[in-house]
């Protein structure tokens, strides 16, 4: 028997009414379904006298714990809201992902090891991205053409989202990746090991040492967790929607394929890169999970 139904059979058998329609009750728990384990405690008035009977009350619950409360139904949450499990689950996982990322960077840097501006094997260079590619298909290849279509005419936020990244990060990938599904234009800050100026901003505005980090002027929001950052990004620029199916699961299997293939590039700052900044920041129009565009995505 459910809630609404022992309700019904509540309300019948004492010959006392309910304070609330039945209307009312199916508001209350039309969002209480899925995963969900619902509890309430009932309180009900004499249809004649309208004076609350205290002490007849009746409980429904699937669980022990219930809420009191006085003339109104209340659902007291026992499990936790499955979006919140879901978002545990994913710290979990990339705290896991970080770990085997801090295991494999030696092991890159050595088989990466050289000198990144000497003459490179043009065929070897971008058949292991067009694989990286094809390892990632289909996220960040298209753009939703639904979620263009109802930001409207002008399509991006009114200023920059500032995300600081490295290449070679799969987690950083997956904002990437998400960023390209909603169209998004953004100042992407390189901070690969070893880099000082961008590591250091994150480090002081962030507290921690952390990659991705996003910041949104627009809203005031900053956030690590790519898992986060991606929901967020869906949320606010892609009319509310989750994140599209699997761009979260897959980056545990197959995001680290490009960071594989490509031998770590993009993760470690040029030893003999100029300290310098270009007085005005360079353009690059793109799309994440475009072979050519990796190749120099790993320069900058």
């Amino acid at each position: 028997m459910d809630i609404l139904q022992a309700a019904a059979s509540a309300s019948t058998s004492s010959g006392l009414g309910l304070n609330c329609t039945c209307a009312q009750v199916r508001d209350v728990f039309s969002g209480e379904i899925g995963r969900r384990e619902t509890s309430c405690r009932l309180r009900w008035s004499h249809p004649h006298s309208g004076t609350s009977t205290a002490g007849r009350e009746q409980r429904f619950a699937s669980k022990k714990r219930w809420q009191k409360s006085a003339g109104r139904i209340v659902v007291n949450s026992i499990k936790k809201d499955a979006d919140e499990v879901q978002k545990v689950e994913e710290k979990e996982k990339e705290k896991g992902g970080r770990s085997f990322l801090t295991f494999l960077c030696p092991l890159l840097k050595l088989l990466g090891s050289g000198d990144p501006a000497a003459p490179r094997n043009v065929f070897l260079e971008t058949t292991t991205s067009g694989i990286a590619s094809l390892a990632r298909l289909p996220w960040g290849s298209k753009v939703n053409a639904e979620v263009v279509a109802e930001r409207g005419e002008t399509g991006q936020p009114p200023q920059l989202l500032q995300l600081y990244e490295f290449e070679a990060c799969p987690f950083c990938r997956r904002v990437r990746e998400a960023l390209t599904e909603l169209d998004l234009s953004a100042e992407v800050y390189p901070c690969p090991k070893g880099s000082l100026k961008h590591r250091e901003f994150v480090k002081r505005n962030g507290g921690q040492e952390q990659f991705p980090y996003l910041i949104d002027p627009n809203t005031g929001a900053s956030m690590f967790e790519s898992s986060e950052i991606v929901s967020y990004l869906f949320k606010q620029y892609g009319g509310g929607r989750k994140p599209s199916p699997g761009l979260l699961e897959s980056t545990l299997v197959t995001g680290w394929v490009p960071t594989i293939l490509r031998a770590g590039r993009g993760m470690m700052l040029y030893t003999k890169a100029s300290s310098d900044t270009p007085s005005q920041k360079l353009e690059l129009y793109s799309y994440e999970n475009n072979q050519f565009a990796r190749l120099v995505r790993e320069t900058l």
